[in-house]
């Protein structure tokens, strides 16, 4: 190999990290996650889900019209090895509230996508919304993935948002990306490595500690401002 034609570190000692499985269960402090189910979770989300349809606007499937053509969608999608998704229990509310998957799955090069992720407003903006995320996260750095992404619709403010303040660092938009429900889409893509990772996580455990919170549930210190230093790179959309 030429001298002046660089190349990158070599990985030591390199094993590629197990896939996830139906069979985790992500127990936290507020909340559950379990695989999804159609039998199991679909009549409830989909009550969760009724009257807000807009929760569907930036995702590939939906609005369902009925509790039936939900379950029949959960249950073929289920079905894949990819996407693994995940039912979400907010257990102060003792309620399912949404689901998650893990995504574009690639063991040999230690890469996971978080994806595919519908809140109902109930969800939205709960402790356990974010103990949520920050499980899956959790478990994929703990697995040996070396790095997690997030992608999104680039018009989809408030996913752009949420990226960011979970610590991902923008890392550009892909034009044009894909065609989804016969609209242009163009995506825009965040990560977080694994060497940022311990700091991260002591991000999402100062946050999520109960002293981080009043009598009236209202946070002391925002997560953003706690993941603000571990990220490589700001959203210019925000």
């Amino acid at each position: 190999m030429s001298q002046d034609r660089p190349v990158g570190p070599v990985v030591e000692n390199w094993q590629p990290p197990p896939s996830p499985s139906r069979d985790l269960v992500f127990e936290g402090r507020h909340a559950r996650l379990e695989a999804l189910d159609a039998d199991a979770h679909a009549a409830l989300l989909h009550q969760a889900f009724d009257g807000h349809d807009w929760v569907w606007d930036y995702l590939p499937v939906g609005p369902f019209a009925s509790s039936a053509q939900f379950h029949r969608w959960v249950k073929d999608a289920t079905s894949a090895g990819d996407p693994v998704f995940f039912a979400i229990h907010d257990k102060d509310a003792d309620a399912w509230g949404g689901f998650a998957s893990f995504l574009r799955i690639t063991p040999d090069m230690g890469t996971v996508e978080v994806g595919f992720i519908a809140m109902a407003p109930r969800l939205q903006r709960t402790r356990a919304a974010t103990e949520a995320m920050f499980l899956m996260m959790k478990w994929a750095f703990e697995a040996g993935y070396r790095r997690y992404e997030w992608k999104c619709d680039a018009l989809n403010i408030p996913s752009r948002r949420a990226a960011q303040r979970f610590g991902f660092s923008y890392e550009g938009t892909f034009r044009q990306d894909r065609i989804v429900k016969g609209r242009n889409r163009d995506t825009a893509w965040f990560s977080v490595i694994d060497r940022e990772w311990p700091a991260l996580s002591e991000a999402f455990r100062l946050w999520l500690d109960p002293s981080n919170f009043d009598d009236t549930s209202h946070q002391r210190e925002a997560l953003s401002d706690l993941t603000r230093l571990v990220r490589a790179a700001d959203d210019p959309a925000l």
